[in-house]
């Protein structure tokens, strides 16, 4: 899928203080949102977040994750791994086989022999939605 936008070439920060004109000249880029975010089409799923667990690494509820099957699991990845019939957005510590939540609210969790538990893929990125469209929302729940 190829995605052509017309973008202003202007650095937004968070404050409102330098906008350009809305007028300002627009520069065509060809922007494929599919080439920059996905590295393994064929290996790759898209999921919703849920949950207050792994904000302090900047994923936040209702955000989209995009996983990754085809990336080797290094330990302090943020894996999608099926843990006992559900499933979890958690950082991999494969040294002491646990899954750690990026907050302190909520405490590690060792994996052991008895547990079901898979590695799903890694996370490569997460895109946070700040207008919910109920199209969106209808496909992802």
């Amino acid at each position: 899928m190829v995605v052509v936008m017309f973008v202003i070439p202007i650095y937004i920060e968070a404050g409102i203080t330098g906008f350009e004109s809305p007028a300002a000249e627009y520069k065509e880029l060809g922007l494929s949102l599919d080439e920059l975010l996905i590295k393994h089409p064929s290996a790759t799923f898209v999921g919703l977040a849920s949950g207050a667990s792994m904000q302090d690494v900047g994923i936040f509820d209702g955000d989209i994750l995009i996983v990754d099957r085809a990336l080797d699991i290094n330990n302090g990845d943020v894996i999608v791994a099926s843990f006992n019939g559900s499933f979890v957005c958690k950082i991999i510590d494969k040294t002491n086989q646990l899954l750690i939540s990026a907050s302190h609210n909520y405490a590690a969790v060792a994996v052991n022999q008895d547990d079901n538990f898979k590695i799903e893929g890694v996370v490569t990125c997460s895109i946070r939605l700040h207008k919910h469209t109920t199209e969106l929302t209808k496909c992802m729940r």
